[in-house]
């Protein structure tokens, strides 16, 4: 005997998940030993910045790395989440500066200490939400490791690894063009830059030519930089720039001399030929100002306003003084035109202000000796991209890799560890603050004021979280880790740079898959935001439907690596199928009572039904191909195996097949449908456990009698009971029923009236398969009477249908042939205006080409299913007169209409 928990008529998920998640936390359930003699399978959390909020693009992320998490755990190894979040420099930042604003305060104010210790206590008041929501999810993440960028021992981390590579000549100091934003005042990384097509302008300027009357036209979109103009280039092989050869160019407004240089570079079909170079402000004229000698002239502050080197426009900011020197060249007779122009503009991924490409002295990592090994790991297969064409992308990146600007200048982040002698001026980078100078052995040292980029703690997540620099049993255990689920917009900010930090400081690959899912968007395409309030907060949602619904709803609509199109019916989907299984559920345990069903292997086959035996076939497949998909990283088809099997399956057929042997008073076929009832909802459960974990783990206390949780049991294997021709016979008896369920349905016979049904069998095999189930067949077609005829000897009038080598025939009766002909009558005259109205609309010339097409699309695909209808009830209508007039003739000629006319 096992004493079941009766389940509650209706599923609250509220009640299920928070009552669930704190019995996994606090039993240890998400817990990983490095003690452990399984097997490692470790996944490392795409931190979170510390400022964020869960979004759409969160529940895909972590639910799909939930998925495997918990499939792997089932399958017996020690597995390992380890969540944590990201210091988010720069956002960090500028949420606690806004704060501080709200004071009168600027940091400056506050100092650089003081400002620290603000954002401190930020962070700890506010840091952990999304950590928070994560949980509301369901993520069964190793919460006792979780990490922080600016932990102490990742701290450490970041200083080893920035000294090692200082002194081995891979991170050095330079003054080179980079990526500025104005707003927030900092260096930016190229792949913090975010492009845009924006509608701009074209502004064609001509230029004196020195002792002449003559110009040389250029053009530019950004005027406000010709102030730092230093020459003028043209292609060597462009013949009509060979008279220009050491002669000078006179820059308007400023006045400075310039000279033409010859480049390779320079497009001669584009425009005049003749470009303005700027090597402080744009990254193609440095490197030609660097092969040409050229002076940089830097015209922008830090803020975005113009310097001493703007000459009249010293402190105006960029755009007001594009203005005002727009008006002076114009009135100089300088400016040629203006034209429109589309071009993408560079924007702050964090403030979405357009940066400024200006020269600056920063920090910076040579990354082509790092990204050779990376390269080689991912074209020699140790590193396996899903999908396999984000493979392509990696490499062409890393092919092309430019050096990695690494210093930020705010205050938030890891201040570079580099220390310089305030007598000697000697520069020594060191992971503890040293006493002093190394060669002059002065005490003054000062420490370099900027931070490093974030990814740069980040890029060392995978073995910064185990313990390194430290020789840890978590370290030797859970590295390298295997899988790493991102996005695709961080491939080159994160998962490249992880894979050369690994091999470097490592010697081995951080993980050996990348899955890169997609982007989640609404209906209409459009990437979520705010802005659009397309974007629902998804513990709402969680609020609403559950944690569950909400997984199983986004799971089902994610093919891999493609993006994913939201909705609330989606949602909707996963919400009705939590309901489905617990209702099927509820029924199946109530009918088992408090008995004990006998274990399956125990149960002679002979004592099997043939739909026993499909339905632990079915399972079998199931089984297998369930895990293939999900060790394929194909998670959406993962997810449809396991819903199609429960919904069309398990609960519409094999629970609807047994409800009659669950009611019997034969006490051996109820003990055989329990026993298998039991072995496939306890499977179907542990199946559908890592998508919909809250559900099953409440289901399964009950199925079980308590005392077992889910999350520990070990993931189902097949029995070995795959069994086409069961299979094959079942899928015969399905088309018989629901055949027989249609013709029902098409000639008006309610579900609950009781009918007669025949049926011509075709093949000796089919005869059998019929005659051998007619029980199951009266109960689910809801039969008075079943028989097998030959097919000459059908009842007419009737209503047939073909199903496989079966022919189903329903009999009617002239009440049933009235009652469908006028059922048809009225639907035609329902459908008759409505054809009408489209009919007249695509004979209208105006609406043809003057609405948009997709409303005429519309309207003609509207008009198409219409007239199917119609065709399709017009022959209905003379099938039906045709049985009308055989039951008329066949009823005059029966013995009693005769012996009345006598």
């Amino acid at each position: 005997m096992c004493c079941r928990r009766e389940l509650s008529s209706r599923y609250k998920p509220v009640d299920v998940e928070k009552k669930w998640y704190a019995r996994w936390e606090g039993s240890g359930s998400f817990t990983a030993e490095c003690s452990s003699s399984k097997e490692s399978f470790t996944i490392m959390i795409p931190p979170p910045n510390v400022t964020g909020m869960l979004h759409l693009g969160h529940v895909l992320n972590n639910t799909i790395q939930d998925i495997l998490i918990r499939h792997k755990r089932m399958r017996g190894y020690e597995a390992l989440w380890l969540p944590g979040t990201d210091h988010a420099g720069i956002a960090t930042q500028n949420v606690v500066e806004k704060d501080i604003a709200k004071e009168g305060l600027t940091r400056y104010d506050l100092g650089r200490e003081k400002f620290m210790e603000r954002v401190w206590e930020w962070k700890e008041e506010y840091g952990g939400t999304i950590i928070r929501q994560l949980r509301k999810l369901g993520s069964s993440c190793d919460w006792t490791r979780e990490r922080f960028t600016m932990d102490e021992g990742l701290s450490r981390a970041v200083a080893e690894v920035f000294v090692k590579l200082y002194e081995k000549g891979l991170v050095y100091r330079g003054n080179y063009i980079i990526n500025w934003c104005p707003r927030c005042q900092t260096a930016l990384s190229d792949e913090e830059v975010e492009y845009d097509e924006v509608q701009a302008h074209m502004y064609h300027l001509r230029y004196p030519i020195k002792d002449s009357e003559e110009f040389i036209h250029v053009a530019t979109t950004r005027p406000e930089t010709m102030l730092g103009d230093t020459a003028v280039a043209v292609h060597p092989n462009d013949e009509r720039y060979t008279d220009l050869k050491d002669k000078t160019i006179i820059l308007p407004i400023i006045g400075r001399h310039m000279k033409v240089i010859y480049d390779d570079y320079v497009d001669p079909e584009f425009g005049t030929g003749a470009v303005k170079v700027t090597p402080a402000h744009d990254p193609n004229d440095f490197f030609m100002g660097e092969r040409h000698d050229l002076d940089k002239v830097c015209v922008l502050n830090n803020d975005g306003t113009m310097n001493e080197n703007a000459g009249p426009y010293r402190e105006q900011d960029r755009y007001e003084c594009r203005e005002t020197l727009l008006v002076d060249l114009k009135e100089g007779g300088y400016l040629v035109k203006v034209e429109p122009y589309v071009h993408s503009v560079g924007h702050c991924y964090r403030c979405h202000s357009v940066v400024e490409p200006m020269i600056s002295d920063q920090w910076f990592v040579k990354m082509k000796p790092l990204a050779e090994p990376a390269i080689e790991m991912v074209k020699n297969g140790s590193i396996t991209f899903y999908p396999e064409r984000w493979k392509k992308v990696y490499l062409e990146w890393m092919e092309n890799i430019r050096d990695w600007c690494i210093s930020r200048q705010i205050w938030w982040g890891h201040r570079i560890p580099v220390y310089t002698c305030s007598v000697c001026g000697d520069m020594q980078a060191a992971v503890e603050t040293p006493v002093s100078c190394a060669g002059c052995g002065e005490t003054k040292l000062k420490q370099d004021p900027d931070v490093l980029d974030t990814w740069f703690s980040s890029w060392l997540w995978p073995f910064s979280t185990l313990g390194w620099p430290e020789k840890t049993q978590d370290l030797e255990h859970f590295y390298p880790t295997q899988d790493l689920v991102t996005a695709p917009e961080i491939i080159f900010f994160w998962v490249a740079r992880m894979i050369m930090a690994g091999l470097e400081f490592m010697g081995d690959i951080p993980f050996s898959r990348v899955y890169i899912h997609g982007i989640v968007r609404d209906g209409k395409g459009r990437k979520m935001s705010k802005s659009l309030g397309n974007s629902p907060d998804p513990l709402d949602v969680i609020a609403e439907s559950g944690a569950d619904a909400l997984r199983m709803g986004m799971m089902l609509i994610t093919p891999r690596g493609q993006d994913v199109m939201f909705s609330r019916e989606r949602i909707e989907i996963g919400r009705n199928f939590a309901n489905k299984i617990w209702n099927m559920s509820r029924f199946v345990l109530m009918n088992m009572g408090d008995t004990s069903p006998p274990d399956l292997a125990t149960i002679p086959k002979d004592d099997l039904l043939l739909e026993d035996r499909w339905i632990l076939s079915r399972l079998d497949v199931v089984i297998h191909d369930l895990t293939a998909k999900i060790d394929m990283m194909e998670l959406a088809q993962a997810a449809q195996i396991i819903y199609q099997f429960i919904w069309s399956e398990v609960c519409d057929w094999y629970v609807e097949c047994k409800k009659s042997d669950l009611y019997s008073e034969d006490e051996c076929r109820k003990k055989v449908a329990c026993s298998v009832l039991k072995t496939v909802l306890g499977d179907v459960l542990k199946l559908l456990h890592p998508f919909m974990p809250f559900l099953t783990e409440e289901l399964y206390e009950s199925l079980s009698g308590g005392g077992a949780f889910l999350i520990r049991e070990s993931w189902p294997e097949t029995r070995g009971l795959r069994d086409t021709e069961s299979e094959a016979k079942f899928s015969l008896l399905k088309q018989v029923i629901s055949s027989a369920r249609t013709l029902r349905a098409e000639n008006g016979v309610s579900p609950n009236e009781k009918r007669d049904l025949y049926f011509a069998c075709r093949s000796p095999e089919a005869r059998k398969v019929i005659e051998s189930r007619f029980v199951l067949i009266n109960d689910l077609a809801s039969a008075s009477k079943l028989e097998v005829v030959e097919e000459d000897s059908l009842p007419s009038p009737s209503a047939k249908t073909v199903a496989g080598e079966v022919v189903v025939v329903l009999p009617l009766s002239g009440e049933d042939l009235r009652r469908e002909e006028d059922r048809i009558r009225r639907e035609l005259a329902r459908i008759a205006p409505e054809l009408a109205r489209a009919n007249r609309k695509l004979s209208n010339r105006n609406f043809l080409t003057r609405a948009p097409q997709d409303v005429v699309g519309k309207v003609k695909a509207e008009e198409a299913e219409l007239m199917e209808k119609t065709e399709k009830l017009e022959r209905h209508l003379v099938d039906i007169k045709g049985y009308l007039r055989s039951y008329v003739e066949k009823k005059a000629d029966s013995p009693d209409v005769q012996e009345e006319r006598l």
